[in-house]
């Protein structure tokens, strides 16, 4: 009798729950899909999957983009999500280096804190991170925002990257100091480009939580012009469930989901890849 995963059965129900987990992710998004084009009396009186009829209303997407400053959310999501990256792949890489490739008291200490860390949802430090952004004038910022977002990345980015820099042959180093590079040279001209696989992986992931985030958008920032997109998208749907403007709402979803598809399409293999490599090393 054959076990494991050459068992039919096990490969029966394997494939089962796959396809089940498919519906489920997939039913929302063409629903979505749909709702953009069509009008009020169409997701009304409709049924959820019928076809949206002729004309198509393409217009849903312009008119959300300019009547309900779809294009400033967006545009504060976009900036924010890229520095806040940028700056946690910064922290985490250096940082990540310094405990892999040196030895100090109270290096390891330093490590599980970081680590322990990830345990410890963000949510439970919203208060005491209100009041330390009031006292820095930080409150109602994108600043803020920037900098609480970077430093909540940190935990795996480190955790990942530390595994990449520990595996990397120390002889480069040597040979480089031999020749006369600094520190600084070292790591940013030979190590971090080593640890490329590992950045694109930790960047790829940071990018779809911050532009999905939305607490800390809407505990941190009060001023509509600064809303970042999921912060926007829930103040746009109370507005609209009044005036019925279903249409435009779900072209807003489409708008706000296709950065996160397109992204997460083209680097699937190496947020797996890179996170399975730095984990295991």
């Amino acid at each position: 009798m054959q076990t494991g995963i050459h068992n039919p059965l096990y490969r029966f129900g394997a494939r089962f729950i796959l396809i089940l987990w498919t519906v489920l992710v997939i039913y929302p998004v063409a629903w979505t899909l749909l709702g953009a084009l069509k009008d009020n009396q169409q997701v009304m009186l409709n049924k959820p999957w019928s076809l949206p009829e002729a004309p198509l209303l393409w217009t849903n997407y312009s008119y959300v983009w300019e009547t309900y400053h779809f294009g400033g959310y967006f545009l504060n999501s976009a900036v924010i999500t890229a520095f806040s990256t940028l700056l946690a792949l910064l922290l985490s890489a250096t940082t990540a280096y310094v405990l892999a490739r040196y030895r100090f008291t109270g290096s390891r200490i330093l490590y599980s804190v970081y680590i322990s860390s990830m345990m410890i949802p963000m949510i439970l430090g919203l208060i005491p991170l209100f009041f330390l952004l009031n006292d820095l004038s930080l409150i109602n910022t994108r600043t803020g925002l920037i900098l609480v977002y970077s430093i909540s990345a940190l935990p795996f980015g480190i955790f990942v990257l530390t595994g990449f820099f520990k595996t990397l042959p120390r002889e480069l180093e040597e040979a480089s100091y031999m020749d006369g590079a600094s520190h600084y040279s070292v790591f940013f001209q030979i190590m971090l480009p080593l640890a490329r696989p590992g950045l694109i992986s930790i960047g790829i992931m940071n990018v779809l939580n911050i532009w999905n985030e939305y607490i800390l958008g809407t505990v941190f920032v009060n001023d509509p012009a600064k809303y970042t997109l999921p912060v926007g998208i829930a103040v746009m749907q109370a507005e609209m469930q009044y005036r019925t403007e279903w249409g435009p709402l779900f072209a807003g979803l489409v708008l706000s989901m296709i950065p996160v598809i397109v992204l997460y399409a083209l680097f699937q293999r190496q947020i797996t890849s890179g996170i399975t490599a730095g984990a295991i090393k």
